[in-house]
C-alpha cells in the first residue's frame, strides 16, 4: 500500500488477516507528546518465516482502527536504527484537515494487504498509561478534546486501547451558587454577535446560492480580506498593485474588505455589506486569521487561499499552540483553506500545524511583502532616506533592538523594561561607537523610556511603520521570539536573543519548534550574559546561513507574480499538484480500508 493511483485505489479494499501466523510481534515501549503530535516507540521482532516471505526491509503501515473495523488515520513512520519505529500522529489532523473522529481505536500493524499484527504495551509503561493520555481545553477551556490511553479488557496481552472524546462542562451545580449579575456589556456583545450570525448566515446563503447559479467555472470576482485591521495588509497590497501592474485588474473584479471586527463592532449595513463580497467571491485572499470563516462555511465553489502575514518565528499559534487559551475550537476558519503559502517546502510544516491543514497545502510561493524589500532599487532610495531621516546612524554600527510583546492580546500588551540596563548598554555604546534603535511591537503602547542624557546614543522608532526598511542600516539585531528574524536573515547580519523570560513564555504562549536549535545566533537568558555577547561579538553567526537555507526557496522579488500564476491564473507547477493529488488518493484509500478480517 505505499503506491498510490487512480487505478489502484480500488483494488486496496480487501485486507486479509494473519494475525494467528505470528510474524511479527510489536512492543510500544513509549508514549510521548510533542505539542499536538503523538509518538509511539514501536520495537519489532521479525521471525524468520517473516524475512522469508517480505524480506528484512519491508515497510511497516500502521493504522488506528475503529471498533466497527474501519481505520480513520494511518501513522507517519520512521524506522529506527535497531529496526522498530517511531509513529507519529497529529491528532488535529491526521491527513483530513480536521480533528481525529471520537471513538475506540486499536492499532493494526500491515504489511501491504496483510494484517501482521496489533502491537502491545510494554510492561514497565502499562502502569503509566494515565499520564501519557492528554486533554486539550478549547472554547474557553469550557470544553475539553482528550486522547486516552488504557489496556484493553483482553486476558491474552496488554493490547492498547484509545479513546477519543470531546466534552464540555457537567452542569454540576455548586452548593453555593455565586450571586447573579445583570448581563455584561461583553454579554451584551456576545448575543447581538450571536444574532448577526444568524441573519447573516442566511443572507450568505442567498447570495452564495445566485451566484453559485451563475458560475460557469472561471474565476471573475477576486476579494482580499481581513478582519484584524481596517486596513489591508502588505501581502494582500502587493498582490493587488502586482495584479493592476500586469493589467490584470481589466479582467477580474478585484474587491477588497478591511475591518478590526475582533475589537470593534459594526452596523448591521457593514455586516452586510462583507458577507455580500464574500458570496460574490470566486476566490478570497487572506493574510491572518478571520473570525467570519469560524462559523460560516463557504460555498465549494470559493477558493480560500492563506497569505499568512508572519515568516516561520517561534511563537506558537493556530493548533500548535491547542490547549492554551485563545487557541481555535476542533472547527475554525483554518478548516476552509484550500491553499496557503510558505517561503519553503522544507518549512512548510509548522504552518500546517498552525492551520491544522496537509503540508501539500502549503506551496512555496514565497511572502508578496517581500518583493519590495528584496528589490534593489528600493533599499537603494530607503537606505538613502533612513540615513538622512537619523543622521545619529550615520558612520556608526546601528544595533536594532525588536522583541515581541508580553501579555495575552492587544490590550494588555507591555514590555517589562526594567529588563534592561540603560546605564550599561549606553556606555557600551559610547565605547564601541555604536546607536541603539529601539522598535517595539506596534501592540506596545508604553514608550521606551529614554533619558535625555541618553538621546546622542539612543532613538526609539516603535512608531516607524515598516520595521523592514529599519535592516537595511542595522549591523546586530536583538530580539527574543519574533518572526522580524525571517526578513532580517536575508541581510546576512548577527542575530543576538535576549530570552530572560524563555520558561514562562513557553508555558504562557509556547513555542512550535525547539527554540534553542532554530534560533539562528546566540541566545542570553540574562542581561549580563547579554553585554559578554555584544563585548566579545559573540553571535554565532554561522547559525543565519543555515537559517537561510532552510527558510527560503526563492530570493528574488517575485512572489507576488507566483501567487498570481499558481493561484489565479491556475498555473501550480505539477510538482506540487501530484503531491496534492496522492495525498487525496491517500485519503480516499483510507475511507476504503476494510479490517473486518482481524476482528473476525
Amino acid at each position: 500500500m505505499n503506491t498510490y493511483s487512480e487505478e489502484t485505489v480500488q483494488e486496496l479494499i480487501e485486507l486479509h488477516s494473519r494475525l494467528n501466523e505470528e510474524l511479527i510481534s510489536a512492543t510500544i515501549s513509549e508514549i510521548s507528546w510533542e505539542r499536538i503530535i503523538m509518538h509511539l516507540e514501536v520495537q519489532i521482532e521479525r521471525t524468520r518465516r517473516f524475512v522469508e516471505e517480505y524480506g528484512e526491509d519491508r515497510e511497516l503501515q500502521f493504522y488506528l482502527v475503529t471498533d466497527y473495523a474501519r481505520s480513520n488515520a494511518y501513522f507517519d513512520t520512521e524506522k529506527t536504527d535497531d529496526g522498530g519505529y517511531v509513529i507519529s500522529l497529529n491528532i488535529t489532523n491526521p491527513g483530513y484537515c480536521r480533528c481525529l473522529p471520537k471513538g475506540t481505536y486499536k492499532i493494526y500493524i500491515c504489511a501491504g494487504n496483510d494484517i501482521l499484527a496489533t502491537p502491545e504495551i510494554a510492561p514497565e509503561l502499562a502502569p503509566c498509561l494515565a499520564e501519557r493520555s492528554r486533554e486539550f481545553m478549547y472554547s474557553k477551556k469550557n470544553r475539553a478534546y482528550c486522547v486516552d490511553f488504557s489496556i484493553a479488557e483482553d486476558d491474552s496481552g496488554l493490547y492498547p486501547e484509545i479513546r477519543v472524546i470531546n466534552t464540555k462542562g457537567a452542569g454540576i451545580k455548586a452548593f453555593t451558587e455565586a450571586p447573579k449579575k445583570e448581563p455584561s456589556a461583553n454579554s451584551q456583545k456576545f448575543f447581538n454577535l450571536k444574532r448577526v450570525r444568524n441573519y447573516m448566515t442566511k443572507y450568505y446563503h442567498y447570495e452564495s446560492g445566485k451566484a453559485d447559479r451563475s458560475f460557469n467555472g472561471e474565476i471573475r470576482n477576486i476579494l482580499f480580506m481581513t478582519e484584524q485591521s481596517e486596513t489591508l495588509g502588505s501581502n494582500l497590497t502587493s498582490v493587488i498593485d502586482k495584479m493592476k501592474e500586469r493589467g490584470l485588474d481589466k479582467e477580474y473584479n478585484i474587491l477588497t474588505s478591511a475591518r478590526y471586527q475582533v475589537e470593534k463592532s459594526y452596523s448591521m449595513q457593514s455586516w452586510a455589506s462583507v458577507i455580500k463580497k464574500v458570496a460574490d467571491a470566486d476566490m478570497i485572499f487572506l493574510d491572518d486569521h478571520c473570525p467570519i470563516f469560524d462559523w460560516l462555511t463557504l460555498s465549494p465553489r470559493t477558493t480560500l487561499i492563506q497569505l499568512w502575514h508572519a515568516g516561520a518565528g517561534f511563537k506558537s499559534s493556530g493548533y500548535s499552540r491547542w490547549g492554551h487559551t485563545g487557541c481555535p475550537g476542533p472547527v475554525s476558519c483554518h478548516r476552509q483553506y484550500d491553499y496557503g503559502i510558505s517561503g519553503s517546502t522544507r518549512v512548510a510544516h509548522f504552518h500546517s500545524e498552525v492551520f491544522g491543514v496537509n503540508r501539500e497545502m502549503l506551496l512555496p510561493t514565497g511572502m508578496p511583502r517581500m518583493d519590495e524589500y528584496l528589490s534593489p532599487e528600493y533599499r537603494k532610495s530607503t537606505e538613502k532616506r533612513l540615513r538622512e531621516e537619523f543622521p545619529l546612524t550615520v558612520g556608526k554600527e546601528v544595533i536594532l533592538f525588536a522583541p515581541t510583546y508580553r501579555g495575552k492580546n492587544r490590550d494588555a500588551a507591555h514590555y517589562p523594561y526594567e529588563m534592561i540596563d540603560f546605564d550599561e548598554l549606553y556606555k557600551f555604546c559610547r565605547e564601541t561607537d555604536k546607536v541603539v534603535l529601539f522598535k517595539m511591537h506596534p501592540w506596545v503602547s508604553q514608550p521606551v523610556p529614554i533619558e535625555d542624557r541618553f538621546k546622542d546614543r539612543f532613538i526609539d522608532l516603535t512608531a516607524y511603520p515598516n520595521i523592514n526598511d529599519l535592516f537595511y542600516i542595522t549591523d546586530l539585531l536583538i530580539t527574543d521570539y519574533s518572526s522580524n528574524i525571517y526578513e532580517y536573515s536575508l541581510m546576512r547580519r548577527p542575530m543576538l536573543f535576549y530570552a530572560f523570560d524563555k520558561i514562562q513564555y513557553a508555558f504562557s504562549r509556547g513555542f512550535h519548534r525547539d527554540y534553542e536549535e532554530a534560533a539562528p545566533g546566540r541566545i542570553c537568558y540574562d542581561f549580563e550574559s547579554l553585554m559578554r555577547a555584544l563585548r566579545e561579538e559573540d553571535y554565532q553567526f554561522e547559525k543565519v546561513e543555515k537559517y537561510v537555507d532552510l527558510h527560503f526557496e526563492h530570493m528574488d522579488s517575485h512572489a507576488s507574480d507566483r501567487v498570481i500564476d499558481w493561484f489565479i491564473l491556475k498555473h501550480i507547477p505539477d510538482e506540487y499538484v501530484s503531491k496534492l493529488k496522492e495525498r487525496q488518493l491517500r485519503n480516499e484509500q483510507l475511507k476504503r480500508l476494510d479490517f473486518s478480517a482481524a476482528m473476525e
